[in-house]
């Protein structure tokens, strides 16, 4: 049961927790800025659950809401139950973040001013600094800032970090919450696919967080299904043209292919970039 409150309406980041409090305490003492932004922590089952009194008492930017499944259900299970209550308490943007990950110093803030100037623009990404469990630098993710490459190359890959992006709430009228049938796996890459193809999206070229590659996210533990999810939702959204076509093969040929073998090679592009 979610506990109440007066909620700030502008902005809330929320964050889908599973056994990894550590982390969730890191991401949250790495959000500084001069707004009030207001948390919500959504367990998704949890048997380690966070210290959630110890949360609040640390977290001075906003207010910390924190709301509990019975059962594991998956991320986008927890992610969806999240954007109800968003939707419910009438805040004009939501923002994800996942447990590990960090911001960088008013991250938000820049990404709200960009969004206030940009009236046409409906959900902004950042770009990354990609790091391991302990901290050693992989290589950067960048991503394509202007809407009309990002709406080509989702055939190939997403064009947004799920835990950099801030969207307008107003969306989801239209566009729905996270597909419930890839609530275990790509959840995010089917979300932003719905939303490229009805709104404005961009992403800002700032590097404004650290992005945390762990042995037991999805992408490591779930990796073929993450790629089979990909291929599904590039064959929903597929026309007869040179980026669907792309897409499709290039999602067969990482589903039969070893993860590190992509890794090394990911690696090494990204260093070259």
């Amino acid at each position: 049961m979610l506990d109440d409150g007066n909620m700030n309406k502008e902005l809330v980041i929320i964050i889908a927790h599973y056994n990894y409090p550590e982390g969730l305490e890191l991401s949250l003492d790495s959000i500084k800025e001069d707004i009030e932004i207001d948390v919500l922590i959504v367990d998704d089952g949890s048997e380690r659950k966070p210290d959630i009194e110890k949360i609040r008492a640390n977290y001075i930017v906003g207010t910390v809401y924190y709301d509990e499944l019975s059962h594991n259900q998956g991320v986008g299970v927890a992610a969806n139950r999240g954007l109800e209550i968003a939707q419910e308490k009438g805040y004009r943007y939501i923002a994800r973040l996942d447990c590990g990950d960090i911001c960088y110093p008013m991250k938000y803030k820049k990404q709200l001013d960009y969004l206030d100037h940009n009236p046409e623009v409906m959900l902004l990404g950042t770009c990354a600094r990609v790091i391991d469990e302990n901290g050693k630098f992989l290589h950067m993710l960048k991503f394509p800032t202007r809407y009309e490459e990002i709406r080509k190359k989702m055939y190939f890959n997403s064009m947004f970090l799920n835990p950099s992006v801030v969207f307008r709430s107003e969306i989801l009228k239209e566009v729905g919450n996270y597909p419930y049938k890839y609530r275990r796996a790509s959840q995010d890459y089917a979300f932003f696919f719905n939303v490229v193809e009805k709104f404005r999206s961009e992403n800002l070229a700032d590097v404004l967080m650290d992005y945390v590659v762990e042995s037991h996210s999805i992408s490591t533990t779930k990796r073929r299904l993450q790629v089979k999810n990909r291929i599904k939702v590039v064959l929903e959204h597929f026309y007869w043209g040179y980026y669907p076509i792309a897409g499709l093969i290039r999602g067969v040929f990482l589903y039969f292919l070893p993860r590190h073998t992509t890794t090394f090679f990911k690696r090494i592009l990204k260093r070259k970039a």
